[in-house]
């Protein structure tokens, strides 16, 4: 259990392992790392560990994904529950493209096939005069020349890009999903894009797969894809396994190609005894380097959002950059529905009460909305139409499409964080006030309130 001076600071729950260096950059006076046998925190990190909602407690007000994919938690779910999903996007990049480069030459050269050859002549005692005998046996083809089809151009596929540039290479790219910021991080002239899939799969002698998995992306490099490609075209994946189909690639070495699958990933029994299939067991983002920059990464972006309410890195709120507050005002951070109307009822609550807005932003994202409005403090309640914050922050919470609210109190570094809120199938939830007792996580409230109050 945490101590009472403990208790006065944010608490955050780690998953899994997380780099030590990075998890420093929480300042100590404000946050704390959550002991393991707690189980309410203000913020959730972590890496691989599969989020369900009775991880989450109702006090969280963010989670952040050690990573750039965020396939282990609900991310759907959590908009609905009003809380912001954090990633750690390019965190990891230089980590990944120096194995997918080493994987690049593992697909060229027989060097896995060599090193364990060499192994069993030791073994026997007849390498040295069989080393120079047997080394036909390895050849390979040089990648300088050659064509690589880069799939999917974020941090990492822009990354390897460049490396295939300077290795010689020449660059095909595909990426329907390509931002404006993404197209700046590329070289321009020195590579091509293509519009296609199969324009790629055509075109290339090795293929990178750096797309995230969605129901888009499931299976991308199946038949299709796969009748496209060269005959000796090798094909890298270190992205996620269920990109490709195991039995269409099974199906297309079986019918006579000899290109090399090299990926980071276990795979099924048609791909797995194949001498053709190198896998290696999920290293990509497995060096210190990275695991720091993306638990530092992590946490500057969860501090960033509890001392300021700004969003930076969600996958599933907006983008919300907010102006430096001073110890004279309150901030309230607001989550709701967006739909026509609600600013203005969220708005009138204010006026309505005879509080003053000195300044206020409305950002959203799809179906979630993102409220932050700065109030003036008040040393009393005599010439407003409320008793009490409680009060106050009860009113917007039970409004009708309400998520949940905050408030910062003072600056930055003063930043003090109460009257946390949230609106589960229309009953208020108050941590830290007297509107309803508190409960452990969002699973529990589920279990309390049945399926028929979960689906109202």
């Amino acid at each position: 259990m945490a101590s009472p001076a403990a208790a006065s600071r944010m608490a955050i729950k780690t998953f899994n392992k997380l780099n030590a260096a990075g998890l420093a950059r929480f300042d100590p006076a404000i946050f704390r790392i959550a002991e393991s046998s707690e189980t309410n925190a203000h913020a959730i990190l972590l890496r691989s560990h599969k989020l369900t909602e009775s991880d989450v407690p109702i006090m969280c007000r963010s989670i952040a994904r050690c990573g750039a994919g965020t396939n282990n938690c609900n991310v759907a779910r959590m908009t609905e529950l009003g809380v912001p999903v954090f990633n750690t996007p390019g965190a990891n990049a230089n980590a990944v493209k120096e194995l997918v480069l080493c994987a690049l030459f593992m697909s060229s050269r027989g060097v896995i096939e060599g090193a364990f050859h060499m192994d069993g002549l030791h073994a026997e005692g007849t390498a040295h005069e069989r080393i120079e005998k047997d080394k036909a046996l390895f050849g390979g083809r040089e990648i300088a020349g050659k064509t690589l089809g880069v799939v999917g151009l974020g941090a990492i596929g822009a990354a390897v890009l460049k490396a295939a540039l300077g290795f010689g290479m020449d660059v095909v790219g595909y990426d329907p999903s390509l931002s404006v910021e993404g197209a700046l991080r590329l070289p321009g002239r020195k590579m091509k894009m293509v519009d296609t899939l199969d324009e790629l799969a055509a075109v290339s002698d090795y293929v990178t797969l750096h797309a995230p998995y969605n129901d888009h992306t499931k299976g991308l490099v199946g038949s299709e894809f796969l009748g496209h490609m060269k005959r000796d075209a090798c094909l890298l994946n270190f992205a996620r396994g269920e990109l490709v189909d195991e039995a269409a690639l099974a199906a297309f070495f079986d019918s006579g190609a000899t290109g090399r699958y090299v990926c980071d990933f276990a795979v099924g029994p048609e791909l797995s005894k194949r001498p053709n299939v190198i896998t290696i067991p999920h290293l990509g983002a497995s060096t210190d380097e990275a695991e720091e920059n993306a638990a530092a990464m992590a946490a500057d972006t969860t501090s960033l959002f509890l001392q300021t309410g700004s969003i930076r890195d969600s996958v599933n709120f907006p983008t919300t950059t907010l102006p430096v507050r001073d110890d004279t005002v309150m901030r309230v951070c607001l989550v709701n529905e967006n739909r026509p109307g609600m600013l203005g009822d969220i708005l009138s609550v204010f006026g309505n009460s005879g509080i003053n807005i000195t300044q206020q932003m409305n950002t959203s994202r799809g179906d979630v909305a993102y409220n932050v409005i700065d109030i003036e403090r008040l040393e009393n309640f005599e010439d407003v139409h409320f008793k009490s914050w409680d009060a106050l922050q009860f009113l917007l919470t039970s409004m009708d499409g309400v998520k949940s609210t905050r408030y910062i109190h003072g600056s930055k570094q003063s930043a003090k964080h109460s009257g946390f809120a949230v609106n589960f199938n229309g009953q208020v939830f108050g941590i830290g006030s007297n509107y309803t007792p508190s409960l452990p996580s969002f699973g529990e409230l589920n279990e309390i309130m049945g399926p028929h109050e979960r689906e109202a």
